[in-house]
């Protein structure tokens, strides 16, 4: 029997576990909660932490003994996402869509089983509590994005990611039936759009559509709205001419037509 391979530079691998746990904490976050949510011990995490503040990838608040991501790691991110092909060309439009619906319009990519967020363009009007920030993920199962990205899937590959996600409940209407859940992929695929009906954000509903050619996933924009001046039929028509005008330009682009 073949002996199984080990990656080289497991180090690594831990050090992308803590980058991984203070990318997704709102918070600082101190050493004893970073080895316990990354599964390694108190001085391997330590000796972790004092490798990356010495290159600038997590800040440590000496005082409160907390640590963040550092300037240098969010400065990579910041000019990897501004490098996107597909932020600059879709700008211009999603700007357009933002401007006549005047609500928060987000602009995801697929990484690996989520949705990951590279645009946001905000409203200046009221909003509710919408959990969102360029460079945050968010699950494919319940945002309007990630449900119009799932659609494009085939049959195997929406099997295979039901068979390795599990189907966690954020707010009460989020689906976590998985025949519920293929149901409504199904219909994504038959309108063209998906809708978050506050399942990632109570009084928060999205809007969303994929942008697909030739079968590849692209990417996906929504719009989220605060339930109370939610305009369904405006909301859906706007989104849908966004993805007509959105998919001819990225066609007529040598980037995504190659």
């Amino acid at each position: 029997m073949e002996e199984e391979k080990k990656p080289y530079g497991t180090v690594l691998l831990k050090a992308a576990k803590i980058i991984d746990h203070l990318s997704n904490s709102k918070e600082a976050q101190s050493l004893a909660a970073i080895a316990a949510n990354t599964g390694l011990s108190s001085p391997t995490a330590l000796k972790i932490l004092d490798t990356l503040l010495l290159i600038g990838y997590v800040e440590k608040d000496e005082q409160m003994k907390r640590f963040t991501l550092g300037s240098a790691l969010i400065r990579h991110a910041n000019n990897r996402l501004a490098n996107l092909d597909i932020i600059k060309i879709t700008d211009p439009y999603l700007r357009n869509l933002q401007a006549e619906l005047d609500e928060t319009v987000h602009l995801g990519i697929l990484d690996k089983d989520e949705v990951l967020y590279v645009n946001k363009l905000e409203t200046q009007k009221a909003i509710a509590n919408i959990n969102s920030r360029i460079g945050n993920t968010n699950h494919l199962y319940s945002s309007a994005m990630g449900k119009a990205m799932l659609a494009a899937f085939s049959d195997e590959k929406l099997a295979a990611y039901l068979d390795r996600v599990e189907l966690v409940a954020d707010t009460p209407n989020t689906i976590t039936d998985r025949d519920v859940l293929k149901e409504e992929v199904k219909k994504v695929k038959e309108s063209g759009f998906a809708t978050d009906d506050e399942e990632n954000d109570l009084d928060v509903i999205c809007i969303g559509a994929a942008l697909v050619i030739d079968n590849k996933i692209y990417g996906a924009f929504s719009v989220s709205t605060p339930k109370y001046r939610f305009e369904r039929e405006k909301t859906i028509a706007k989104v849908l001419e966004t993805k007509k005008n959105l998919l001819a330009g990225l066609s007529r682009t040598n980037t995504f037509i190659n």
